[in-house]
Order: structure tokens, then C-alpha cells, then sequence
């Protein structure tokens, strides 16, 4: 299905960045990472101006386009209480500025049927407390979803998933944290990659400008004290 496209991803060297960069190679795909963690292909701090200029060279290099855009490095999370002015910026850094630079960087290197994906999160409409840079950063990045797919029109489809609870190292849990999800399990980084791989493709064309939340349901579910089994503890 991916034969000859270039997929890029940023925070690709572990969790759900390096399972989908694993499912695109699958699938016939060339994919370029950039993490700061050490990896074969680019190894940056996506906060850092240069370091995204740097690494649009390094692929523009190699391929001379792209197909595809996954920002799905990973934000700091810190709250209010704890979170220094510095912190929060660099959240929004790596959350929103660097998704918006790197689509503008590669503007002229998208291929016909090109396609956008934000990872934002559950956390971009709902909250526990001392999230805030971290909800912060993935509320910016759904909103600048819809913007960038009207910009963009015409040229690359752009849109995000909002991830929910998801076990990177592919944990099976039993009882009332697989229960309290309607579907009766945690989610796994292959939920995610499934997702963003159709939406790149072409059975996706309709598709832009969409924000499709994969949470086993956790969002739908009215939750109230003594009601259907639920009970608040304070």
C-alpha cells in the first residue's frame, strides 16, 4: 500500500512513533525519524529551531519529497504547581511549534496525496490535576489540526487522533482498569498505528480536518458517585 513513500515521525524511537514507523516499513514504506533519543536516522531536541531545519535537509536529501508527516513527539507534562515558565514554553516547543514548523518546512516537498497526523490526546478536552503543560500543548495541537487542513487544502489532507489510555510496552491489564473502558481493555500502540496508517491512505480521501479519538471509550462514559457501581473516595 506504501510502496515507494516516505513517511516522516517525529518521536519515532519508542512507544507508538516506533511501532507506526515498524507498520509503515511493513508496508512497503521508506520512514525517516527524528528523536532525542540515539536512533539510525536523526537524533534532535524538536524544541531547537536549526535542529528541524537541520533535519528537513537530511530528508529532502535523501528522498527529495514526502508523503507523509507524523507529529507525535511527546510534550513535557508538568502542572501548575511545579512547572517553571521555561518548562511550559519547551512544552509548547515540542507540542505545537514544532509541528507547525516542520509542516511548513516540508510545504514544498509534500507529494500528490500527501497527508498530515497530529497525535494529540484524550487530555485535549478532559483533565487530571497538574497536566497543564502537557494538556496545554495537545489542545494546541487539535486546533491547529482544522487550521492547517484549511490552509493546506488542495495540497495535504491534515488531520489528528487523540489517543487515550495506551500501554506502550503492550500490557494486558485485567480488572477494573481494563473494566472501566466500555471496550474492556487498555489500549496498545497498535491502535494508534492502525489508525494513522488509514488515514494516510486512500481510502481516506474524504478525510481532513478530523480529530478521531481512540480511547476505548473513556470519554463517552457519564460517570456519577453510587451510580452504576462508581464511587468517589475523598
Amino acid at each position: 500500500m506504501f510502496k515507494n513513500k516516505v513517511a516522516v515521525i517525529t518521536g519515532g524511537a519508542n512507544g507508538i512513533g516506533k511501532v507506526t514507523a515498524e507498520e509503515f516499513r511493513k508496508a512497503g514504506a521508506s520512514v525517516c525519524i527524528i528523536d532525542k533519543e540515539a536512533n539510525s536516522c536523526f537524533t534532535g531536541d524538536l524544541a531547537d529551531k536549526e535542529t528541524l531545519i537541520r533535519f528537513k535537509d537530511k530528508v529532502i536529501s535523501e528522498y527529495g519529497h514526502i508523503d507523509y508527516l507524523i507529529n507525535n513527539a511527546l510534550p513535557l507534562m508538568k502542572g501548575i504547581d511545579e512547572c517553571s515558565y521555561e518548562e511550559f514554553n519547551y512544552a509548547l516547543h515540542v507540542g505545537i511549534t514544532a509541528p507547525f514548523y516542520l509542516s511548513k518546512l516540508f510545504l514544498p516537498y509534500f507529494a500528490p496525496g500527501a497527508s498530515i497526523i497530529n497525535i494529540a490526546s484524550s487530555r485535549d478536552r478532559m483533565s487530571q490535576p497538574n497536566t497543564e503543560s502537557y494538556t496545554a500543548a495537545k489542545g494546541g495541537i487539535s486546533a491547529l489540526t482544522h487550521a492547517l487542513a484549511i490552509s493546506l487544502a488542495g495540497k495535504v489532507r491534515v488531520n489528528s487522533i487523540s489517543p487515550g489510555w495506551i500501554d506502550t510496552d503492550f500490557k494486558e491489564y485485567t480488572g477494573p482498569d481494563a473494566l472501566q473502558h466500555p471496550v474492556h481493555r487498555v489500549g496498545n500502540p497498535l491502535d494508534i498505528a492502525n489508525m494513522i496508517l488509514y488515514l494516510c491512505s486512500d481510502k481516506a480521501g474524504f478525510i481532513t480536518g478530523e480529530n478521531i479519538c481512540i480511547d476505548g471509550g473513556m470519554t463517552k462514559q457519564m460517570i456519577y458517585s453510587d451510580d452504576f457501581g462508581w464511587s468517589l473516595s475523598v
